[in-house]
C-alpha cells in the first residue's frame, strides 16, 4: 500500500544508522490499522546486513494474559530482574559492541500496549541512555479500540511518558485511497475511484475493515443499485460483544440512534431526547453515559442533548444486533413521534418495506416539495423510498427515473451511475433519456448527452407534458453552458422557463444559468441586473445556492473580487437541506480563482484541492479540469514541476470532451509551459482557443484571461505581425465593453510587441497604461506580470538602471506571492542588466552581467530560441553572447559550457 510504503521508507531512512546515543520511536496506529502487519514488516529490515544494520536484534510480543506477569518480557531477557534501572543496565552489559555504522542492538516490540509495565520502564531506560552500547528501541502501541474502549491495560499509566520519551513518533493514520485501490487490485476487484470512496468512507479507513469487506462481499454485489456494505465479521462481533455488556436501557438508546440515522442520510446528529422517547428510554442521561464508556456513542456537546455512532460500520453492526424485528418496532415509534413529515414517511417505509400506494404517494408528494426548495439530495432520496413502496410498473419507473435525476443534480454521480443498468432497461421515455442525458453531462461526455437529450426532445410533446419538456429544455441549458454557447443557453432558458410556471425547480435553475449566457452577449452589468431580480423571488437555502455561484462567477469576470468572494463562500457549503455538491464545486473553482488573482495562494490551493477530492469523490469528471487549472498554475509558478505535471494530468481533457473542460486545461497547460518559458509550447496549448467554436465566448473579456498570454508567445517567437493581427480584435473588444484588468493584460501584450519593435516610448505608454488600470484592481499576480515585462522592455532599449527599479519591484511581488519561479527569473533579469548585480561564480567573472546570464540558461540546456524568449532578446543577440562567452573561457561547446558551470558551483 503507498501510505504505508512510504511511512515504512521514511522510518527506515531514520533508523538505518545509530547516531551518537541511543533511541526510542513508538509507531502508533488505530486498533484494525494495520500496525502489527507494519511491525513486522520493520523487523524484516533489521539485522547485520539490512537496511537498520544491528548486530542483534530482539523481536518481542506483547500479549493481553502475560499484562499482571510483573515483571513480564523484561524477566525473560534478564533472568531475575530487579529494579527497571537495573534490569536495563545488566540487559546492556550484557551486549556487545559492533561497528560505528550499525546498532549494537534492536529491541522490537509488537503490542506495547499489553506489555506489563515493569517491562516499558526498562525498555525507555535501555533506550534513553547516552553511552554505549547504541540500543534502537522500537515499541508498536495500538491506540484505543473504538469498538473496545473500555479495555484498558495497565501500561496505559505509562502512554505519556513512553510518548515524551521518545526520540521519534510514528502515526500510522487512516489509509487513503491509493491504499484501498491497491488492495482491490490485488483481488482483482477494479474499482472506481467513487467505489474505492464509498468503501473507504464506510470502513473509516481502518485496514481490517477494508480487507475483510473486499473478502467478505461477493464480487458480484459491488455493482448491485441497491447493495448495501455490511459490518465486517470481526467488527460485528466486537460491537455484538460490547452491546451484550450493556444494561438494558444503554443497549435500548444506541439501538435507538441507529435506527434514527439510518432513516435520514440527511441529519448529521441524533438528538438524545428523540432516541430515548423511540426506544421508551427513562434515564437517558445515565444511557448516554454508558454507551459513551463503551464507545458506541459519540457525543457532540458539552450536555450530551445531540450524539451519532462512531461510524456507518458500527451502524450497520448495531441494525444487525437489534434485529428487523426490533428494527421495524423503533421505526414504527419514530413515524408516530417525530414531528418531520418526510422523517415520519422515511420511518413507515422501513418499519415495513413493501409496496404501499398511499404511502409511495406521501414519499413522492414531499420530494416535490422538497425539489421546490432546490434540495435535490433530500428530493433524491424520498423518490427512492417512493419508487420501492410503488406498487405499478410505470410509477415505479417514472419515481425511479427522477430520484435517479435528483441525485445528479445533488452531485451524487457514483450513486446515481449504480442506477444505470436499470435505467437502461427500462422503456425509452422522454424522461429516460434526459436523466441520461444529464448524468452524460456531469460526467463530461458532450457527445453521449447531445444524443440522449436530442432523443429526449424527439420524443416529447410539450403541449401534452410541460414539465417533462421544461425539465428537457434545463439539462439543455446546462450542457450548452458547458459548451460555451451563449445564444444556444439563453435559447434553452427562455423555453425551459416558457413551459412551467416560473416558480417550479426547472425555471428556477433555468434562470439561475440564463444571466451566465447573458453576459457575454449583452455585457456582465446587465446579466447581473437580472439575477439582482432573481434573488428577491428565490427561497433561501439550495435555490438561492445557485443564483448567489452565478452572481459571483460573474462578479469574479467583472473585476469585482471581494463580492465574488463574498457570493462564493456562501454557496460553497452543502450541509443545508441536502444542497447541491454540483453548485458547489462550481463554486469553490471559481473561488479558488478569486484567491489566486488577488494572491491568496495558499487559500487557493486549499480550495482547490478540497473541490478536487470532492469532484473525484463525487463523480463530477466536468469540474475537475477547472480546479485543477488553478493547482497546476500555482505549483508551476513556485518551481514544483513534479506537482504540477501531476494537476496538469489530473485535469487533462481532449477534442471530445465539453469545452469548459478543454479550456482550463488548456490555460493550465499554458501556464506550465509560460513559469519554463516554453513560449512554442505556450502557442500549442491555446490553439484551440483561436478556432471559431471560441469566438462566441471564451474570447470575450474577462472569463478566460488567456489573450495576453498568448500574444506575447507570439511575441517572444518572432511572430510579430501575428501578435498584431491576434491583439487588434481583441483589443476593440475590451474597449467595447470597458473591462479594466481584460484591457491591462492586453496593454502589458502591446506594450511587449511595442517592446520587440523598439519603440520604446509607446512600450512605456503602454505599461504604465496597464499598471493604472491595475492599481484599483486586488490583482496582485497581474501586478507583477506587468512591472516584469516593463523591465525587460527597458532593459532591451538600453534603460538599465531604470530597468533595475521595476524589474525590483516585480521580483518583491513575486517574493510576496511566492512565485519563486519568477523570482530567479527576475535575479537572472537584475544580473543581465548589470545594475546592482552581484558576480554569483567567480569563474566567470569576465563575463559581462548579461552573457553570465545567457550562460546559466545555456548551461542547463536551453536552446539559443529559449534563451531569447527567456531574456527578451533576439535570436542573434543570444548567439553574439555565445560567441563571446566561448571566446573569453576558451571553449568550443554547450558541453563545455554546462561542464564549467557545474565545476563553478557544484550545488
Amino acid at each position: 500500500m503507498p501510505a504505508r510504503r512510504a511511512a515504512l521508507d521514511q522510518l527506515l531512512a531514520r533508523t538505518a544508522r545509530p547516531g551518537r546515543s541511543s533511541a526510542i520511536v513508538v509507531v502508533t496506529a488505530p486498533a484494525g490499522g494495520g500496525l502489527t502487519t507494519f511491525m513486522r514488516a520493520v523487523a524484516d529490515h533489521c539485522g547485520i546486513d539490512r537496511d537498520v544494520r544491528a548486530a542483534t536484534v530482539y523481536r518481542l510480543l506483547g500479549l493481553p494474559w502475560e499484562t499482571a506477569a510483573g515483571d513480564g518480557l523484561a524477566g525473560i531477557v534478564v533472568p531475575e530482574p530487579q529494579s527497571p534501572a537495573k534490569t536495563a543496565e545488566r540487559w546492556r552489559a550484557a551486549l556487545a559492541q559492533s561497528a560505528a555504522d550499525s546498532w549494537d542492538a534492536v529491541i522490537l516490540l509488537e503490542d506495547a500496549h499489553y506489555v506489563d509495565s515493569f517491562t516499558l520502564q526498562t525498555l525507555v531506560s535501555m533506550g534513553r541512555r547516552p553511552d554505549p552500547p547504541r540500543v534502537l528501541v522500537l515499541l508498536g502501541w495500538r491506540d484505543t479500540d473504538p469498538y473496545d474502549p473500555g479495555a484498558q491495560q495497565p501500561s496505559d499509566r505509562l502512554r505519556d511518558v513512553v510518548r515524551a520519551a521518545a526520540d521519534h513518533i510514528v502515526h500510522l493514520t487512516a489509509i487513503g485511497t491509493a491504499d484501498v485501490g491497491a488492495l482491490a487490485d490485488g483481488r482483482g476487484l477494479g474499482f472506481s475511484p467513487a467505489q474505492i470512496d464509498r468503501l473507504l468512507r464506510h470502513s473509516g479507513g481502518r485496514i481490517r475493515n477494508v480487507v475483510e469487506l473486499l473478502d467478505e462481499v461477493s464480487p458480484a454485489d459491488w455493482d448491485a443499485p441497491y447493495f448495501s456494505l455490511p459490518a465486517p465479521a470481526t467488527a460485528a462481533r466486537a460491537v455484538s460483544a460490547l452491546l451484550d455488556g450493556l444494561d438494558k436501557p444503554a443497549t435500548d438508546l444506541v439501538h435507538s440512534v441507529a435506527v434514527l440515522e439510518a432513516a435520514d442520510r440527511q441529519a448529521p446528529v441524533v438528538a438524545v431526547e428523540s432516541a430515548g422517547r423511540v426506544g421508551r428510554v427513562g434515564d437517558t442521561v445515565r444511557a448516554v453515559a454508558v454507551a459513551a464508556r463503551a464507545g458506541l456513542l459519540i457525543t457532540l456537546d458539552e450536555h450530551a442533548t445531540v450524539v451519532r455512532l462512531p461510524d456507518p460500520v458500527v451502524r450497520r453492526a448495531v441494525l444487525a444486533h437489534a434485529g428487523p424485528v426490533r428494527c421495524a418496532e423503533l421505526h414504527t415509534r419514530a413515524a408516530e413521534t417525530t414531528l418531520d413529515a418526510a422523517v415520519a414517511l422515511r420511518h413507515r417505509w422501513f418499519a415495513s418495506p413493501r409496496p404501499d400506494a398511499e404511502l409511495a404517494n406521501g414519499l413522492d408528494e414531499l420530494a416535490a416539495d422538497r425539489a421546490r426548495q432546490g434540495a435535490w439530495a433530500a428530493a433524491g432520496d424520498l423518490l427512492m423510498l417512493a419508487a420501492h413502496a410503488s406498487t405499478e410498473h410505470e410509477s415505479r419507473a417514472g419515481r425511479l427515473m427522477r430520484a435517479v435525476d435528483a441525485l445528479v443534480g445533488a452531485g451524487e454521480v457514483p450513486r446515481a451511475s449504480r442506477y444505470l443498468t436499470v435505467l437502461e432497461s427500462l422503456h425509452e421515455t422522454p424522461l429516460r433519456n434526459a436523466v441520461l442525458g444529464y448524468l452524460a453531462v456531469v460526467r463530461g461526455r458532450p457527445a453521449e448527452a447531445e444524443s440522449r437529450l436530442a432523443r429526449a426532445w424527439k420524443l416529447v410533446d410539450p403541449s401534452r407534458d410541460a414539465p417533462t419538456a421544461s425539465l428537457i429544455a434545463q439539462r439543455y441549458v446546462l450542457h450548452h453552458l458547458v459548451r460555451c454557447r451563449p445564444r444556444d443557453l439563453v435559447l434553452w432558458s427562455d423555453r425551459a422557463i416558457e413551459l412551467v410556471d416560473p416558480d417550479t425547480p426547472t425555471a428556477v435553475e433555468a434562470a439561475a444559468i440564463r444571466g451566465l449566457g447573458i453576459a457575454p452577449l449583452r455585457g456582465i452589468d446587465v446579466a447581473l441586473e437580472g439575477y439582482g431580480a432573481l434573488v428577491e423571488r428565490v427561497p433561501e437555502g439550495p435555490v438561492a445556492q445557485r443564483v448567489t455561484m452565478a452572481s459571483g462567477w460573474l462578479h469574479l469576470a467583472g473585476d469585482d473580487l471581494d463580492r465574488a468572494r463574498e457570493e462564493l463562500q456562501s454557496a460553497v457549503p452543502i450541509d443545508f437541506l441536502g444542497g447541491s455538491v454540483r453548485i458547489s464545486l462550481w463554486a469553490r473553482a471559481w473561488l479558488a480563482r478569486v484567491q489566486f488573482q488577488s494572491g491568496d495562494w495558499q487559500e487557493a490551493l486549499r480550495t482547490a484541492t478540497a473541490g478536487v477530492e470532492l469532484a473525484q469523490r463525487s463523480g463530477m469528471s466536468l469540474l475537475v479540469p477547472l480546479l485543477e487549472w488553478t493547482r497546476t498554475q500555482i505549483h508551476a509558478l513556485r518551481g514544483d514541476w513534479d506537482a504540477a505535471e501531476r494537476c496538469l494530468r489530473s485535469g487533462d481533457a481532449g477534442a471530445r470532451e465539453y469545452e469548459m473542460m478543454r479550456v482550463p486545461a488548456a490555460l493550465a497547460r499554458a501556464a506550465l509551459s509560460e513559469a519554463r518559458a516554453d513560449y512554442p509550447a505556450v502557442l500549442r496549448a491555446l490553439a484551440p482557443l483561436t478556432e471559431p467554436w471560441a469566438r462566441e465566448w471564451v474570447d470575450k473579456p474577462g472569463y478566460w484571461p488567456w489573450a495576453d498570454v498568448y500574444a506575447n508567445a507570439l511575441v517572444a517567437t518572432g511572430r510579430q505581425d501575428d501578435a498584431d493581427a491576434f491583439l487588434r480584435p481583441h483589443e476593440q473588444a475590451a474597449a467595447a465593453f470597458d473591462h479594466g484588468s481584460a484591457t491591462a493584460r492586453l496593454a502589458y501584450a502591446r506594450g511587449r510587441w511595442h517592446g520587440h519593435r523598439g519603440d520604446i516610448d509607446a512600450a512605456r505608454a503602454c505599461f504604465v497604461r496597464a499598471i493604472a488600470l491595475l492599481e484599483p484592481l486586488p490583482l496582485r499576480y497581474d501586478r507583477a506580470r506587468v512591472h516584469f515585462a516593463f523591465g525587460q522592455a527597458l532593459r532591451r532599449a538600453g534603460r538599465r538602471a531604470e530597468a533595475d527599479a521595476v524589474i525590483s519591484t516585480a521580483r518583491d511581488a513575486y517574493v510576496a506571492l511566492g512565485a519563486d519561479t519568477y523570482v530567479a527569473r527576475c535575479d537572472r533579469e537584475l544580473a543581465a542588466g548589470g545594475v546592482n548585480a552581484v558576480r554569483m561564480q567567480r569563474g566567470f567573472d569576465d563575463l559581462t552581467p548579461q552573457e553570465e546570464a545567457v550562460a546559466a540558461l545555456v548551461a542547463v540546456g536551453r536552446s539559443n530560441k529559449e534563451v531569447a524568449a527567456e531574456l527578451f532578446l533576439s535570436v542573434k543577440t543570444v548567439q553574439y553572447h555565445l560567441t563571446r562567452i566561448y571566446a573569453k573561457l576558451g571553449i568550443r561547446s554547450r558541453a563545455e559550457l554546462a561542464a564549467r558551470r557545474a565545476a563553478a558551483n557544484p550545488e
